[in-house]
């Protein structure tokens, strides 16, 4: 087997500490993660062995969302949190749906993610990011390379994937999602992933908890919820704004005649432990 090569170890990124976006990057097959990363993953993969099936599964269900909002005629995506760049991209399921011109902002808060995301979108014209806590909406719709790159008179698909569950509940996520859902054009959608809290089986749950509880130690900790805290932020948007149908469901529910025939296997087994919704003004 050839030897792995390293990624290029970028200003400010720090290894002393296992960093979450890198572990996603690991559980996804990407390179963007170094070995204090997958020495860590190893160990959250022991406490809940379906993290990285659930990874993967949380990425296609990314896919499938801005998939169905280009179909919907929708050309410009905001990726809050989008973390550093791993398996299947935005800008890059965009360039495989559609010809047509587009545009994609990427919005995190690690100079570490902006690095590596910069570096990757260096010949590409029609992405940008904005190195900004995705909580602070104003910041990043006034951003320069955000102002340059989507106009707020079109629709616009926002995308929190994966991203809310390291934000506490003492931040005021429904309130943050209203902000920008009040400076969206009709026709927008905004989409949220989150792992659950309310899974059935106990067993999975308390392996979930342990889970949980590990990335304590890392820059971001992350929270579970359930699916009525999930189904109220989006609820709460306003009365502009409608759930997609199947409203706020597992992972595999959401456009599932869009799921791969070799996928859905797993995505069966992963169908207890996220949900995820898509809203959509009118």
């Amino acid at each position: 087997m050839a030897e792995r090569k390293p990624p290029e170890v970028l200003a400010g990124v720090d290894l002393e500490r296992p960093n979450p976006g890198r572990i996603y990057d690991w559980f996804l097959g990407g390179n963007s993660n170094w070995a204090i990363d997958r020495v860590f993953g190893e160990r959250l993969l022991g406490m809940w062995p379906q993290i990285a099936g659930v990874a993967r599964q949380n990425r296609a269900f990314l896919q499938r969302v801005v998939a169905d909002a280009l179909d919907a005629g929708i050309r410009q995506f905001l990726d809050l949190g989008s973390g550093i760049p791993t398996v299947g991209n935005v800008h890059e399921i965009v360039q495989r749906h559609t010809n047509d011109p587009a545009s994609v902002v990427y919005v995190d808060c690690e100079p570490v993610a902006t690095a590596h995301s910069r570096v990757k979108l260096e010949h590409t014209d029609w992405a940008g990011v904005v190195q900004a806590d995705l909580m602070h909406s104003h910041e990043v719709l006034t951003h320069a390379t955000t102002k340059h790159l989507l106009d707020r008179n079109e629709p616009v698909c926002l995308l929190a994937v994966a991203a809310l569950q390291f934000v506490g509940p003492d931040r005021g996520i429904p309130e943050m999602l209203r902000r920008y859902g009040t400076k969206l054009a009709t026709g927008s959608r905004i989409a949220v992933s989150h792992f659950a809290s309310d899974v059935p089986d106990p067993e999975a749950r308390a392996a979930m908890e342990r889970f949980r509880t590990e990335c304590d130690v890392t820059p971001h900790p992350l929270y579970l919820r359930d699916r009525d805290t999930i189904t109220s932020w989006l609820e709460r948007l306003g009365q502009e704004w409608t759930l997609l149908v199947p409203g706020v469901t597992q992972l595999p529910d959401w456009r599932p005649n869009q799921i791969a025939p070799e996928d859905k296997a797993e995505a069966e087994k992963m169908r207890p432990f996220a949900w995820c919704g898509v809203a959509e003004k009118h």
